[in-house]
Formats: structure tokens, sequence, C-alpha cells
């Protein structure tokens, strides 16, 4: 046996050593199989992806110190950084990073999985917002999607408008019924994000809105509702009126 190899193996021994001494509190993989996942700290959850701790720092310290590099300094943040970034906290190497992004795409595709496109009822604002909601909460800038429906109102085509403010897009309008027209749309909804988390619409929404509303009367193409997304809450027009 090569020397690294015997050295990474002795290493690993004096780990597990060490983990069996620590109190059950302190040992997160223990922890989960007595009481299950649900009693973990975010930290320990953190832990249990991340499996060891750096030289002379257990797990659970480590990830507690990548909480705190996180943005917004909880898991959420797992979306925003980057491998790279993540590498630059002290004892996150490739493998841990790449645990981690992993983790968190693992959690987006779940979500979205749970419940299929094809059967959102579009003209229910509240399943709609429960399916985006997870997808655009934690985006750092605002983002514009426009939902194509057809006859029946099911979802035919999502495609993203623009990335930045909605209200300072010009050609909003322009991009959403060029899009519409183009994938034979009926009906159509607009989603966009607030990302300060607050989804109440500002007054330029509400202009903007107005104007796409207008613009589909004139050429048969409804606007069913724009559904403002925050901070696992949301806002839909045609639920309060606006529409």
């Amino acid at each position: 046996m090569k020397k690294n190899e015997r050295d990474h193996k002795e290493k690993q021994a004096v780990e597990v050593i060490r983990m069996k001494e620590l109190p059950l509190s302190e040992r997160p993989y223990e922890k989960c199989v007595h009481y299950g996942p649900e009693v973990l700290s975010d930290s320990e959850l953190l832990a249990a992806v991340i499996r060891t701790g750096s030289r002379g720092e257990k797990a659970v310290d480590l990830a507690e110190r990548v909480l705190c590099h996180l943005p917004g300094k909880h898991l959420g943040g797992l979306f925003h950084i980057s491998m790279e970034q993540l590498q630059e906290i002290h004892g996150i190497g490739m493998v841990k990073a790449v645990q981690l992004k992993c983790m968190a795409e693992f959690t987006k595709r779940m979500v979205r999985s749970s419940m299929p496109a094809e059967k959102l009822k579009c003209n229910e604002p509240e399943q709609v917002a429960a399916y985006y909601i997870q997808q655009m909460r934690f985006l750092e800038t605002e983002q514009v999607r426009l939902l194509v429906l057809d006859g029946k109102n099911a979802l035919s085509k999502e495609i993203v408008i623009s990335n930045g403010s909605f209200n300072a897009s010009a050609a909003a309008p322009r991009e959403i019924f060029y899009n519409a027209l183009k994938h034979k749309a009926v009906n159509i909804i607009l989603l966009h994000n607030h990302p300060s988390g607050d989804p109440t619409p500002s007054r330029e929404d509400m202009l903007m809105t107005k104007r796409i509303q207008e613009v589909g009367h004139m050429i048969g193409i409804e606007l069913l509702d724009h559904i403002v997304v925050g901070d696992n809450r949301y806002i839909s027009f045609r639920e309060s009126g606006y529409l």
C-alpha cells in the first residue's frame, strides 16, 4: 500500500474514533438514526452531507462556518453561491463543494418533480405559485417568465422573457407578445419575482401589467394573471382584483 493511501486510511480511522467519542448531540448521523432527520439543525444537516471537518475542526463546526458564508446565512444561500466561492471557505475543497451544490440541485429537482408541469391547473393562482415559488424565491435579480396556455388553459410553454427589473424592460410587451404569438398562445400568465422577499406589486408593476392586458385585448390573447413571487409568499393580480 502506498504511503499516501495508508496515511489517508489512518486519518479516516482516527476521525471515526473521534466521532464515536463525541456526545450524541454532536454526531449528526447517529442523531438522525435515533431521532430522525427532522430534528437536525441546518448545520447538522450540512455536516451529515460533508461528513468530515478540517484539521482540528469537527464537521458540525465546519458546517456552521459554511452557513455563515452563505448568502442570507441560511441553507437557501446554496442556490446562490458557486463552487468556486465555496472552495474559498477554509476546509471546503472540490469534493465538499460538489456535494453541497448537488444537494441544492437535488432539492430543486425534487420540488419540481412533485408537481409535473403538465398537471398544473393554470386557472388556480395558488397552484401556479406553489409550483414556481421554490424556483424563483432565491433569485438575486428580478426575472420575468411567460406561461403560454392553450385553449384549455393548460401550460404549453414556459419562457424566460428577461432578467433584471420588470418595469425597466421597455421591450417587455413586445417580447411577451412576440413569444405568445410564436407559440400560438390562447391565454398567458406572467410571473416575476421580488428579490427583497416582499411580493407586494409596485406602482410600475401595476402600470406595466395594465399595459400588457390592454395589448392582449387588442390582439385576442388574454392575460389571465400576473403572479409576483416573494420569499415563500406570492400575490396574484387576479385574486387581488388588480386584473
